[in-house]
């Protein structure tokens, strides 16, 4: 069935033919979508409206999963092909009750693109008592796969697209305390770690899945102008991180490496459609290829080693089976 990238081994450029400006509308661009099926997470705002846009466009149907139906219903207006289902990601009952209406339909599922996320929040728990970041951005990526399984086998050959983020490079997963339970609580390090978790499980998920025709990808949309991300951001963190003065000004240099929102959803695009990608799988992409592996300490273009570590993918998909109570069997 082909290299699996463990450790990075597959993790290099393939000239794509596209790069960090292109845009989801070029990406998209000859490829016929009719006849298929996608889910899009977080499909209502920023980069996931754009993306469910530039589907639909191709011809696919497409289910938007959304916490606020009336603001799904307003953002979605004219698009065609489209269906809003209620869905809460901090909320793994409604995860479920979503995924077996889909599975109720008996229908194949093509994509699903895991894309919606929470960035820059305090310290929240789910009734769980499982960190927001990780609840929401990793945990409720493995259970609604895991509901969708059958959907996304039936289809006879599927893509599972984890948006992920550069953000995987403030932290390695910690296994010891994932849940910020025994350390102090800091929002970056817990999306860091969430986002780094995203990689590992696309990596391990394609493994598993490859065989039956589903493959697996993570990646970093790019830093992104004009998305809800940061709505509960206070000032001093983007100072603090460099974004901005005091005065909330973006600096320059920071403006102008800030993709639009086309450009930002063109990675997920082709991820979703690239027959480049027919073959390959497990890998991190960003700027419309893969990513290459980023071996430095500092933040920087590509991929961190740490989050495609064999061993980590594998002990985190049995931390996720035992913080979700699902146990994902591929059968």
């Amino acid at each position: 069935m082909g290299q699996t990238n463990y450790n990075g081994a597959l993790q290099k450029p393939i000239g794509s033919g596209f790069n960090a400006k292109s845009t989801s509308t070029e990406v998209i661009k000859g490829i016929d979508l009719i006849g298929k099926i996608a889910i899009v997470t977080g499909g209502n705002t920023g980069i996931g409206l754009e993306t469910v846009k530039t589907l639909a466009n191709a011809g696919a149907t497409v289910i938007v999963p959304a916490r606020d139906i009336e603001k799904a219903k307003k953002n979605l207006q004219g698009i065609n092909n489209v269906e809003i289902e209620e869905m809460d990601l901090m909320n793994p009952t409604s995860i479920d009750t979503f995924a077996e209406k889909f599975l109720a339909s008996d229908r194949p599922l093509h994509l699903l693109i895991n894309n919606a996320g929470i960035m820059w929040v305090p310290l929240r728990r789910d009734n769980r008592g499982i960190e927001s970041q990780l609840a929401v951005n990793y945990l409720a990526q493995f259970q609604l796969t895991a509901r969708l399984w059958n959907a996304l086998k039936k289809a006879d050959g599927a893509r599972v697209i984890n948006v992920s983020s550069q953000g995987h490079q403030f932290a390695p997963f910690n296994f010891d305390d994932p849940n910020f339970e025994h350390r102090e609580y800091e929002t970056l390090q817990a999306y860091g770690q969430s986002k780094t978790a995203v990689n590992l499980f696309s990596l391990e998920l394609d493994n598993r899945a490859k065989e039956f025709g589903v493959r697996a990808y993570s990646l970093h949309p790019g830093s992104i102008g004009g998305t809800e991300l940061a709505r509960e951001a206070p000032l001093e963190l983007f100072v603090k991180m460099g974004f901005c003065d005091e005065n909330g000004n973006i600096k320059p240099e920071v403006s102008a490496n800030l993709k639009t929102i086309p450009q930002g959803a063109s990675t997920t695009i082709w991820c979703a459609t690239s027959p480049l990608l027919n073959n390959i799988g497990g890998v991190f992409c960003e700027d419309t290829d893969i990513a290459k592996l980023s071996l430095v300490q500092e933040i920087s273009a590509g991929v961190k080693p740490y989050s495609l570590d064999e061993t980590s993918a594998k002990s985190l998909w049995q931390l996720s089976e035992k913080l979700t109570g699902i146990t994902f069997e591929l059968n």
